[in-house]
């Protein structure tokens, strides 16, 4: 027996030691894992774009990886994040961690614990992170965005979240207990602790400490006044006695007597306070009126304790305490005090209800061109790809990174140059680059805005169309919220791109005869008349070519303006021209006066507070539609009338902006001589199509590329900040035709938007040279209400008829010189002279004959 107990101590620790080899090699090789796989991780989130198009090229020596751990760090970032679950991978690099942790026998983790926390977050981490970005981004991953997208189709955007924001406030209440007997239980406990901290601040009869200044704190926090005084200098007149002190209070030496004066901190008594003295030692201590006389009391014991402790919660609830909250007082002027009435009465005013039934144009009028998905030929990338590269290297120009994205017309081509070479050496060789591709239109943007990238664009061999029907069909102008939405088409990354016509506040267009122009002007009106009812937007449309926007005649009384005496809408007269540009400015300079009077700053101040019927329509006010100027061919006027055009149109693109009035300007010759630096400089938003010198590139955009075009709708649009490259959307003329004639066949209004009368300096009729023959179709109407009103006021007959201010300026002239109203009296009223109807009916058939 003894053998065997000797010989079994000796081979254990082989055997053991044996054992834990593997356990050691594998333990560390899964935390060896996981330190990779979350490395891996963040390397490639902070290039995840560069790295997932290097994902698939592990074989290709000549493309080099921005990930920490190589292409290896490429693949597992593209199939743990890109592909699966987004950031929840990294919980998966915490289980490696844990596994290993297991494996070594480190107890670091609670096992089934922690593997169940991390299945719910594996599971929910990604759909939250998908819902947040709305897929968006590689956060979420493919199942995050798949799992949300469903969820978000079945139970709709506000189920998602229900279903969201529940599982997490359930995973919180099961983890932590979230109770409410477990609250109220924890809440006792910290009670509980307090009350031990405030005992233990309490001195024991074993400390030694000074006694007088922890008995203050104590008795201050029980809510006493005390004072403690030292007697210990007081000759000692007999023996002190040890007396039994209260538990709590602390021992005093026999020769200190301290008098504690106990007033309560309320005023509660009838009786007047007197101090309560009491000497700790065997004999209490009275004060008499010599401070070295004192009775003799029997020795005080515990009874000490009797005296109930006064604290300020017991005093408060004695005392009758009222909370009274005072009303909030809304002082209301008349005027509001009556609009709210009107509202509540009638409700918001509506300026729908004249056209109440009127249907907006559905999507099925414009035509569907089929799939538009944009086709990769990955030939056609390689190849260029090479071309760039193997160039570049002929001129020395070395490159670390190229990425390329994909357009409906256009292929971007983003390279990262080495370091060290210059961005001029790349813009010397775009024709270089044109000439090695064989390609039209080659434009290098060096440096990209906000990107550290040189750009080049390659047009696409075989481009894919943008239609306008689909664009009007996307979620993005379906549900946007801006006020004048304009929607040109898509970008190069095949997104589709809108402005708010409102915010430009004008547009400057030019480009070339066949390069698209018209069909984007036409894709301006398509949209804003798909978003916009009659009511709330008006069109002056000028056409010198005179078959441009002949189509939109249909539509003439639901959304165009014209002036009163004109026979067509579409003004394609220069002279015509000239009047309604300055009716124009009439109108700009009387909705300012309106919006002064009404102490707003722009029209959409005003119009709100019209229709909350804070705004008197007998004053003048009245609803303001938003009033689009179209200009087709701005050259032609600026050759036929010169100044005359040129002068309105800038005062209109200077100050029109905050009344609702905005221009779009179109022109074939963007030259000097026809955009001035005068219209330039109002026209902060330019688009540009294909034009054909570099000059009138400058001209237009202020830099070149866009005689670098390709035409057929390939445009550039500034925004005063950077200039995009767009496919302009196409709409044909049958599509113009169908939806022109679905607005047309509707109920309109009785004519067009009227804007106000410009009488000219030369044709202005004065008083003394009045022709009955040329009296106004208005002027027995208005002497009827001028007679039967006997008041003589030209902003009455504005009001009454409807007018502009100078034809109703004229019309009173015409009854001064007739002799039916007196001259004009400052500030006051004209006289009328006839002073009834029928003597006015008299008057008329004279003049008549």
């Amino acid at each position: 027996m003894d053998k065997k107990t000797q010989t079994k101590p000796a081979e254990s620790p082989d055997k053991g030691k044996i054992l834990s080899k593997p356990r050691i090699f594998f333990g560390l090789t899964f935390i060896l894992f996981s330190v990779v796989l979350a490395f891996s991780f963040i390397s490639y989130l902070m290039n995840w774009k560069a790295d997932q198009s290097q994902a698939g090229t592990m074989t290709d020596k000549t493309i080099k990886s921005s990930n920490i751990f190589g292409k290896v760090g490429d693949w597992l970032g593209n199939i743990f994040i890109f592909e699966s679950i987004g950031i929840a991978s990294f919980i998966i690099a915490f289980l490696f961690l844990v596994v290993g942790t297991l494996i070594l026998k480190k107890r670091t983790f609670k096992p089934w614990k922690t593997i169940g926390h991390s299945l719910f977050f594996i599971c929910w981490l990604p759909i939250f992170m998908g819902a947040v970005t709305k897929g968006q981004g590689v956060l979420g991953g493919v199942y995050g965005y798949q799992i949300m997208d469903y969820l978000n189709a079945i139970i709709g955007p506000v189920g998602l979240w229900v279903v969201l924001v529940a599982s997490i406030l359930l995973y919180f209440i099961l983890e932590f207990n979230l109770r409410p007997s477990s609250i109220k239980s924890k809440l006792d406990k910290i009670n509980d602790n307090t009350i031990g901290r405030v005992k233990s601040m309490m001195p024991s009869s074993e400390e030694n400490f000074d006694a007088d200044t922890e008995l203050e704190e104590a008795t201050e926090e029980a809510g006493l006044n005390v004072t403690v005084t030292d007697f210990s200098e007081k000759p000692k007149t007999k023996e002190q006695e040890p007396v039994n002190v209260p538990k709590g209070f602390p021992e005093v030496q026999p020769t200190a007597e301290i008098e504690t004066i106990v007033t309560p901190n309320h005023t509660s008594f009838e009786e007047e306070e007197k101090p309560i003295s009491l000497n700790l030692n065997t004999k209490p201590v009275v004060p008499t009126s010599s401070p070295e006389q004192a009775f003799d009391v029997a020795p005080i014991t515990p009874a000490i304790t009797s005296i109930p402790p006064v604290t300020p919660s017991a005093t408060q609830d004695n005392i009758k305490f009222n909370v009274e909250v005072a009303p909030v007082i809304d002082v209301l002027d008349d005027s509001d005090r009556k609009s709210q009435e009107l509202v509540e009465k009638h409700g918001l005013y509506d300026h729908k209800l004249d056209l109440a039934g009127f249907q907006m144009p559905t999507v099925e009028l414009l035509k569907d061109y089929g799939s538009e998905e944009i086709s990769i030929n990955q030939e056609e990338l390689e190849e260029n790809k090479n071309k760039i590269v193997g160039l570049l290297k002929n001129f020395n120009v070395g490159i670390s990174e190229i990425k390329a994205t994909i357009g409906p017309t256009v292929t971007l081509y983003e390279i990262v140059p080495e370091a060290g070479i210059r961005v001029s050496a790349i813009k010397k060789l775009q024709d270089d680059i044109a000439l090695n591709l064989s390609a039209l239109g080659i434009r290098i943007i060096a440096p990209m805005p906000g990107k550290g990238t040189i750009g080049i664009e390659v047009p696409r061999k075989n481009p894919t169309m943008v239609s306008m029907r689909s664009v009007i069909a996307s979620h993005k102008f379906q549900n946007t919220d801006m006020d004048l939405p304009v929607v040109f088409g898509k970008t190069i990354s095949n997104e589709v791109f809108m402005a708010d016509l409102a915010k430009m506040p004008h547009l400057l267009m030019a480009g070339a005869t066949g390069q698209g122009k018209s069909v984007g002007i036409n894709a301006i009106l398509t949209s804003l008349l798909y978003k916009k009812h009659p009511s709330e937007l008006k069109f002056v449309m000028v056409d010198p070519k005179k078959v441009e926007l002949s189509l939109y005649s249909k539509i003439e009384r639901h959304y165009l303006a014209k002036l009163p005496d004109a026979d067509e809408a579409i003004i394609t007269d220069t002279n015509k021209v000239i009047n309604t540009l300055n009716s124009l400015c009439v109108e700009m300079d009387t909705r300012y006066d309106l919006l002064k009077n009404a102490f707003c700053k722009n029209l959409k101040e005003y119009n709100k507070k019209f229709s909350e019927r804070k705004l008197n329509p007998e004053n003048g006010h009245r609803f303001l539609p938003y009033i689009v100027l179209v200009v087709d061919e701005f050259a032609d006027l600026i050759m036929t009338a010169g100044k005359e055009v040129e002068l309105p149109i800038a005062r209109l693109a200077q100050l029109a902006r905050a009344v609702g009035i905005h221009l779009i300007v179109a022109t074939q010759r963007p030259s000097v001589n026809v955009i001035t630096g005068m219209i330039k400089a109002n026209f902060p938003a330019r688009a540009a199509f294909r034009v054909i010198s570099s000059v009138d590139s400058r001209t237009i955009l202020d830099s070149p590329g866009a005689d670098q075009l390709i035409g057929k709708g390939d445009m550039l649009y500034f925004n005063g900040n950077e200039i995009l490259r767009l496919q302009c959307a196409f709409v044909d003329t049958p599509e113009v035709e169908r939806l022109a004639e679905y607005i047309g066949e509707q109920k309109g209004y009785s004519s067009a938007f009227l804007l106000p009368e410009f009488v000219s300096e030369d044709s202005a009729s004065t008083v003394g040279a009045f022709d009955p023959n040329e009296k106004d179709a208005l002027f027995e109407e208005a002497a009827r209400i001028i007679v039967s009103t006997q008041q003589g006021s030209t902003s009455m007959l504005q009001r009454q008829l409807k007018l502009g201010y100078n034809r109703a300026g004229r019309i009173m002239d015409q009854l001064e010189a007739t002799g039916i109203v007196g001259g004009f009296n400052g500030a006051k009223a004209r006289e009328v002279i006839i002073s009834d109807l029928h003597s006015l009916e008299q008057f008329l058939e004279d003049l008549r004959n």
